[in-house]
């Protein structure tokens, strides 16, 4: 009897939800059934297909290089046959909901943009955003009240059991408004200490992105006059002061383009960083994440 005709569901269900738990006890548990039945499956597909998918490591397992290449495969084939059977079952009424955790530096232009494909997409699935701290949505991703995250990576620490996927590279920029007198300056870093400072708050993905430039340019005791990351706020005070805001590129887009503000010109590598996608480990599969992160990367390539 050939492979194909032996395959069934639940080894492809068993060998994606092992390879995501990285553990057969965990996957049994998600999956609702016995360890034994778990091991089986992942036995039986294993002699299918000739070759080891895991390498044991310990208590532990994981993917081999075999299982990575068959996973890419499986997994995707898993998502479309959720979204075939969501297509042909849903009644055109809005009977699901995904919730998006939303960075500043996504809020202003990626995601509306994704969101509004997503809908002509998935008519049927409300889309459930949310803007916070970084550590808000973090916690709220770890503990599944959200479904993902989209902005910049987070930082090692609030890492922790995330999976992160990078959509590109964003800098944070130093803005002011249009007539500053730091925009008369050969060299600007020698004048930011001349005026007052919008920072990123304790706790934003930025902030030790910023503190790390101040502290490669002789200023590592800078702190900002006020801590933001709020648009209208910072916006408002640059606008009508001397003031100077280290932001995130995406959340001044607009303000950049319509040139209410304008960026003073630095120099330096340490103010690029990744914006992407951050998932929880322990998420199940889900069609309306696939979908909305498809969604994500079209926006993206428009823009």
């Amino acid at each position: 009897m050939s492979w194909e005709t032996r395959l069934r569901l639940r080894h492809v269900r068993a060998f994606v939800e092992i390879a995501r738990a990285e553990s057969v006890s965990i996957a049994a548990e998600r999956l609702n059934v016995t360890q034994p039945a778990v091991s089986r499956s992942l036995k039986e597909l294993e002699e299918m297909v000739g070759v080891p998918l895991f390498d044991r490591i310990g208590r532990g397992i994981r993917l081999n290089e075999a299982g990575r290449i068959f996973h890419a495969h499986t997994s995707a084939s898993m998502l479309e046959l959720m979204r075939g059977y969501d297509r042909i079952t849903k009644d055109g009424g809005i009977s699901s909901r995904l919730s998006v955790g939303v960075l500043p530096t996504a809020a202003t232009d990626l995601v509306p943009r994704a969101a509004l494909t997503f809908r002509e997409e998935l008519p049927h699935v409300r889309l459930h955003i949310l803007t916070g701290p970084n550590w808000l949505l973090f916690n709220q991703l770890r503990d599944q009240t959200l479904d993902l995250v989209v902005g910049r990576m987070p930082e090692k620490e609030t890492a922790a059991g995330v999976t992160f996927r990078q959509l590109y590279i964003e800098d944070v920029v130093l803005v002011c408004r249009p007539d500053h007198p730091i925009l008369g300056s050969d060299s600007p870093e020698w004048h930011i200490s001349d005026h007052p400072l919008i920072m990123p708050p304790r706790g934003a993905v930025i902030s030790q992105t910023v503190e790390r430039y101040l502290t490669s340019i002789g200023l590592p005791e800078m702190r900002g006059a006020f801590e933001t990351v709020a648009l209208p706020v910072g916006r408002k005070i640059v606008g009508i002061s001397d003031a100077l805001w280290f932001i995130s590129r995406g959340v001044v887009a607009d303000e950049l383009t319509a040139k209410t503000i304008v960026v003073v010109p630095l120099a330096s590598p340490l103010l690029s960083g990744a914006v992407g996608i951050s998932v929880s480990r322990s998420s199940p599969l889900s069609v309306e994440r696939s979908v909305f992160a498809e969604c994500l990367e079209k926006a993206v390539d428009v823009a």
